[in-house]
């Protein structure tokens, strides 16, 4: 079978309202050779029925149960038939250039190892929702831009990490890194990745010209709520244990602790404090069984350079 030069992923789980309007924008693709694969994580709302008759060109993937954000895209990287993968989330639409520009963007070096699209929000699309992902030494990733105009931020550049809703991947990184933790099971997880892909010296993109329109909490419901504020919460102590390496962890430990006690005072105010602590409690039970990511001694000018850009990601 003929290569396709992109294959979409997209994750899908109770997004029938959604796919419509996502699949039809990647009708609309300036970029035709690509592949679209949907794996559905056990959806009861009638999503499968609606892609089986309505999108019958597409390969649908169906899972007997929800494994979450990370098990899905990886059993859709793993079947993508191209080398670059685009990640998609189901409430998005896409403008006709996105996959062009992501292509162009991440074929262009081979050191590029992701590039994300400019994700503006659906419902006041003259706003960015998020313009990359970045992560500090106070533990805290947070998207960059969201809610300024879309004009503040318009410049192709290297970002911390790419958000895993609208980005395209090399596929044989992963090969190199690993593929999405499963672990995460959701939030963190396109961090993580990033992470571990800067420490092996590749980079990661924002692609301006490449633009998403994006719903956002489709599948978990509003900004705060207990699923997300729990897996955050142990997916961020899991991420640290993972990704920094011990005489990172040591000098960051102020930080991290100043990080997490201003977290934690946020979270009571909204009435989510004891969720929050769950959840970092868990994160440490996870980071017991977990596996750190391999630190070779070629890597360390690699780690430095992570860890200026985490001190100076604060401001």
């Amino acid at each position: 079978m003929k290569k396709a030069k992109v294959s979409v992923v997209i994750p899908n789980y109770q997004g029938e309202r959604f796919l419509r309007a996502c699949l039809d924008s990647l009708k609309q693709q300036t970029l035709k050779d690509m592949e679209i694969i949907i794996v559905d994580n056990a959806s009861t709302d009638g999503s499968v029925a609606l892609i089986r008759a309505e999108y019958p060109e597409i390969e649908l993937i169906t899972r007997s149960e929800n494994t979450g954000f990370c098990g899905a895209v990886n059993t859709g990287i793993r079947h993508a038939n191209a080398e670059y993968v685009i990640l998609l989330n189901n409430d998005t639409t896409a403008d006709p250039h996105f996959a062009e520009e992501l292509y162009r963007a991440v074929s262009a070096d081979p050191q590029i190892f992701s590039a994300q699209a400019m994700m503006l929000q659906m419902d006041a699309p003259e706003l960015i929702d998020d313009a990359g992902d970045t992560y500090n030494a106070l533990g805290w990733a947070r998207a960059r831009g969201k809610g300024k105009r879309v004009d503040q931020f318009h410049a192709s550049e290297d970002i911390f990490a790419c958000c895993g809703g609208a980005a395209i991947y090399r596929k044989s990184v992963f090969e190199k890194i690993g593929y999405f933790d499963e672990a995460h099971f959701a939030y963190l997880e396109d961090i993580d990745i990033g992470y571990r892909a800067k420490i092996c010296g590749y980079r990661n993109r924002l692609v301006p010209k490449a633009v998403i329109y994006h719903k956002g909490s489709a599948a978990t419901g509003s900004r705060y709520n207990a699923f997300k504020v729990s897996h955050a919460a142990r997916n961020n102590i899991y991420l640290i244990y993972k990704n920094m390496s011990r005489w990172q962890i040591l000098i960051n430990l102020p930080f991290l602790a100043a990080g997490h006690l201003i977290k934690f005072l946020f979270f009571l105010c909204k009435g989510f404090g004891l969720t929050y602590l769950k959840g970092l409690w868990q994160g440490i039970l996870l980071a017991r069984k977990g596996q750190k990511a391999a630190f070779l001694p070629e890597n360390f000018d690699n780690c430095w350079k992570i860890q200026l850009q985490l001190w100076k990601n604060i401001g």
